[in-house]
């Protein structure tokens, strides 16, 4: 007769440092597994504290208190399914990325991660200890290998588990978004089932932490590498999912598959969760932020709106003696389509009170970005303003390309708690916002429909800052600077690679020396959604002062 094996999947959103909130979330996925039956209930790797956790997890307090809540669900939960669940793990002066296994009312079996990632945003070598390579676990008589995270990347986990006995692969991961992951993510897996014969449950979180958002599309494969389940893209979602033993060893019943996004939707979902989740998560309910006109600040009131809801975004227009009248009209019609609060606050008599402060020292100087800096600090002045009065979250505004180069005023537009679009370069702005006037998803809250006139999109790029201004005027157009700076600073190319690929060599120095030099703004900057492996935060660490230039 055909053996049977139920495991619920529960790919959740935690809260790093809520461990009890964690925990209530883990035993309400227990309780609908042991109503569906389930034999085991799975949670993502360091749920309990959340993910991820960086040095909060070296107090010991935190790490006692997490590894308390995990003896605490495992005492609620003895009566029903085995209970899978991440968290911090210390035996005397070490420390473990631990995946707990409890049973009857008590853990019956700990996994210790074995390979810690030490790339990227990760820095696992610093903070835990290695684990060695454990065999299998057992529930019910089935034998369950679980290689963490970073370990199903590598052959040797998995093979050990499969030579010492395991009969289905579970993987807990915290695995966070950038674009094209889930590809990368399911060929490793697929290469793990295949070199072992093994099914394996890949089970990712949700939610946002900081600048990345984990996106779950957690899936389960079949020997062989056939996808037998797919869960959604970004969703909390349960889903039990069935194995059974036949002559061949274990397979999953085929169950849902939900459809995944393309690249397009994805980063754009993205941008939205990872502002709602830091909002929420922080303790905010509603944002504001200048509306210029233009199209970046645009698609930052859209990206806002669908996060939290147009009710809960304000806008303002802050315009001066070089602010047109098509600016504050394409603004105006840009909140009126979403349905957004519009406040108008005039920046020009505070400019006009600091030129007449500072005219003894500027006297006989000559005006430069010094005056139409001044512009943009007293909007960030009047924003923040705003912000502590209102209780709001004051959102920034500048794309990639700016970010990259420099090109936002610190202590003036880079004012702010989060930055939406702070990894994504200029170009993708554009083609971003004909996406999202094209198309509308239930989880958007947000009006459907055209929300940023083609206007907005279509004119050349201005901070108006000065009388007749565009962006064009001191840097090469945007398809050009993109592809710069991408080669630059996403592909790390030597200048003389760029000039390979057809560009001009002053140009190319003249960009990267606003790179370097725009360092310390970029230290100083707000968080924003991570989109591609090489977003400026903790993917690309770069000394403040460096002399470096690129000779060839």
């Amino acid at each position: 007769m055909t053996d049977r094996f139920r495991l619920t999947l529960a790919q959740l959103n935690p809260v790093v440092g809520d461990i009890a909130g964690n925990a209530a979330l883990a035993r309400d996925a227990w309780e609908q597994g042991r109503e569906a039956g389930a034999d085991l209930v799975a949670l993502p790797e360091m749920f309990i504290t959340g993910y991820q956790i960086q040095d909060l997890v070296m107090k010991p307090v935190f790490g006692t208190a997490a590894m308390d809540a995990v003896e605490a669900l495992a005492r609620d939960c003895a009566d029903g399914p085995a209970l899978a669940i991440g968290g911090p793990y210390a035996y005397g002066d070490m420390l473990y990325n631990a995946y707990f296994i409890c049973q009857g009312g008590k853990i019956t079996a700990r996994v210790l991660k074995h390979h810690l990632p030490n790339k990227a945003v990760f820095d696992e070598k610093r903070i835990y200890d290695h684990g060695p390579i454990t065999g299998p676990f057992s529930v019910n008589g089935v034998r369950i290998g679980s290689p963490i995270c970073e370990d199903a990347w590598h052959e040797d986990v998995a093979e050990a588990l499969a030579e010492s006995g395991a009969e289905i692969l579970l993987v807990p991961n915290g695995s966070p978004y950038h674009r094209h992951k889930h590809d990368l993510r399911l060929g490793h897996m697929v290469g793990r089932v295949v070199e072992t014969g093994l099914p394996m449950a890949y089970l990712n979180m949700v939610g946002g932490q900081d600048d990345q958002v984990f996106d779950g599309a957690s899936f389960v494969l079949n020997p062989g590498g056939a996808l037998a389940v797919q869960m959604p893209f970004c969703d909390s979602a349960v889903t039990h999912v069935d194995f059974e033993r036949g002559d061949d060893g274990w397979r999953a019943v085929p169950g849902d598959k939900a459809a995944l996004p393309d690249e397009w939707e994805s980063d754009y979902r993205v941008m939205v969760e990872s502002l709602r989740d830091y909002c929420g998560k922080a303790g905010f309910s509603k944002v504001l932020l200048g509306l210029s006109g233009g199209i970046d600040s645009a698609i930052v009131a859209v990206i806002a709106a669908d996060a939290l809801g147009p009710d809960n975004v304000r806008c303002v227009m802050l315009p001066s003696e070089f602010t047109s009248q098509a600016s504050l009209d394409d603004a105006a019609a840009v909140a009126k389509a979403l349905g957004c609060r519009l406040n108008e606050i005039s920046i020009e008599g505070p400019r006009q009170a600091m030129r007449d402060a500072l005219a003894p020292l500027f006297d006989g100087l000559t005006e430069d970005v010094t005056e139409e800096n001044i512009q943009s600090r007293l909007r960030g002045v009047t924003l923040m303003a705003l912000s502590n009065k209102f209780g709001e979250m004051l959102l920034t505004t500048g794309n990639k390309s700016e970010v990259a180069v420099g090109y936002a005023t610190i202590y003036g537009d880079m004012s702010g708690g989060y930055n939406p679009i702070k990894d994504m370069y200029k170009t993708r702005v554009f083609e971003t916002c004909r996406w999202r006037n094209a198309n509308h998803r239930d989880w958007m809250m947000g009006p459907t429909g055209e929300v940023i006139a083609p206007g907005i999109i279509d004119k050349p790029p201005t901070a108006e800052l000065r009388a007749d201004q565009k962006d064009e005027d001191s840097l090469p157009p945007y398809s050009v600077l993109d592809d710069i700076l991408e080669r630059l600073i996403d592909r790390e190319e030597s200048v003389a690679e760029v000039v390979d690929a057809g560009h001009d060599r002053d140009e190319v120095k003249k960009i990267e020396k606003l790179i370097y030099i725009s360092e310390y703004k970029r230290f100083q900057s707000a968080p924003g959604a991570r989109l591609t492996p090489r977003a400026f935060w903790l993917d690309r660490r770069y000394p403040i002062v460096n002399r470096w230039r690129d000779p060839t």
